[in-house]
């Protein structure tokens, strides 16, 4: 299958982001005091006595957000996402006694399946139901999560959603009409190194992997997605092969306000990005090599500070759903990729709802490790005089 096109914790009492309507569940489950129509009580005291081996033995096995890592208010809204799919089709889903698997069943199976990484057999021996069943589940959530969810994963649709984004980028170190961060990680598998055909994937690092390309906004949402390109690529070959470079180079996106940065000379919408990337108008890399100047290790100072929202959003991505962290075991590489991408959507799902499970979270930047950092020789000569006079603005115009 070919590829599939806030720095600061959250305060809780201030600049709350409001959810857009469309994204709620319908009018009939909202009530006005909780918002969400909490799931009947009995399911998930019901549901928990099923839980066996190591995970009951836990001292959190009996705290919903200890097993699924979200909160019961999010829980409820993926279910309201995925109800028309996964309960239009008639399943004969049981657990081992045969009981039906209800919707909260399914999507309880699949979600601890996508957070958790644990392997089918352990997920079926955890919630008495075999390893098929599990596998079968978490398949069809995803394909309801595609079909229903990617309303969560858009580039901004206005110039109010842009300019807002722009105004909290520039709050984190001062860079101007910056409209995200670009970054690529890597899944790592096991794949048969008998096949010649997965040779393709063997990376830099004598792993094969599946590269993840994502832009960010400063609330560590993803805006941008990109996965599915093997890991023997490099970053640059990814960016010129996605459509975020076509849509960019027309101008068909970053192409809003400019920013007059002196007298002739204006700044257009960029985004930015570690050396791998090549410099471009709309893409502003760091100088690279020895011997800069002050005004030169500024900029890279403001870079790096503003970049980490890409780094710290990977991290968690990874952190958050376990199946895509550490090695994956001979996956369907032509699943996989929807399967990021789903994990890239309850990513944001968690942000867009404010999931207090966030606040918990430590925040890493280390989404990547064992790779070492590319480098892209690759400049664009308009590119370096914009990158020359923004930097000559930052130092002159702005306090470090």
């Amino acid at each position: 299958m070919g590829p599939i096109k806030g720095f600061k914790r959250r305060r809780k009492t201030a600049d709350k982001k409001v959810v857009d309507q469309s994204v709620l569940p319908p009018p009939s489950t909202i009530v006005p005091s909780l918002g969400y129509q909490p799931q009947p009580l009995d399911w998930w005291d019901e549901f928990s006595k099923r839980i066996s081996g190591p995970l009951s033995q836990s001292k959190g096995s009996k705290n919903f957000e200890s097993v699924f890592r979200i909160s019961r208010k999010t829980f409820n809204y993926i279910c309201s996402l995925v109800k028309e799919d996964l309960m239009a089709r008639q399943s004969n889903y049981t657990d081992i006694n045969g009981r039906p698997l209800s919707l909260n069943d399914q999507v309880a199976v699949a979600l601890r399946r996508l957070s958790s990484g644990e392997s089918l057999s352990i997920i079926g021996d955890t919630f008495g139901m075999n390893q098929s069943t599990v596998s079968q589940i978490t398949w069809r959530f995803v394909e309801a999560m595609e079909a229903r969810g990617l309303h969560h994963l858009s580039w901004p649709s206005n110039e109010a959603e842009m300019e807002a984004i722009k105004s909290k980028l520039e709050k984190i170190r001062g860079l101007p009409n910056c409209c995200g961060a670009i970054d690529i990680t890597h899944v790592v598998m096991t794949l048969p190194t008998i096949d010649p055909s997965n040779h393709v994937w063997f990376d830099r690092e004598k792993n094969y992997s599946m590269l993840l390309q994502a832009v960010v906004d400063p609330e560590m949402r993803f805006r941008d997605v990109i996965v599915g390109w093997p890991g023997s690529l490099s970053d640059a070959i990814v960016l010129r092969s996605s459509g975020l470079f076509k849509l960019s180079e027309e101008g068909k996106r970053l192409s809003g306000k400019k920013l007059n940065i002196s007298e002739g000379t204006e700044i257009r919408e960029y985004i930015i990005g570690d050396a791998g990337f090549p410099l471009l108008p709309w893409l502003l890399t760091p100088y690279q090599g020895k011997g800069l100047s002050d005004l030169q290790i500024e900029f890279n100072k403001r870079h790096a500070a503003t970049r980490m929202v890409v780094q710290m959003a990977l991290a968690r991505l990874k952190e958050m759903w376990r199946i895509i962290h550490g090695v994956m075991w001979m996956p369907d590489r032509n699943r996989l990729p929807r399967i990021i991408l789903v994990c890239c959507l309850l990513h944001n799902i968690l942000i867009d709802l404010e999931d207090e499970v966030l606040d918990d979270m430590s925040l890493s930047h280390h989404h990547d490790i064992g790779y070492c950092r590319q480098y892209c020789e690759s400049s664009d000569q308009a590119a370096l005089v914009i990158r020359d006079k923004l930097s000559l603005y930052l130092t002159e115009k702005l306090p470090p």
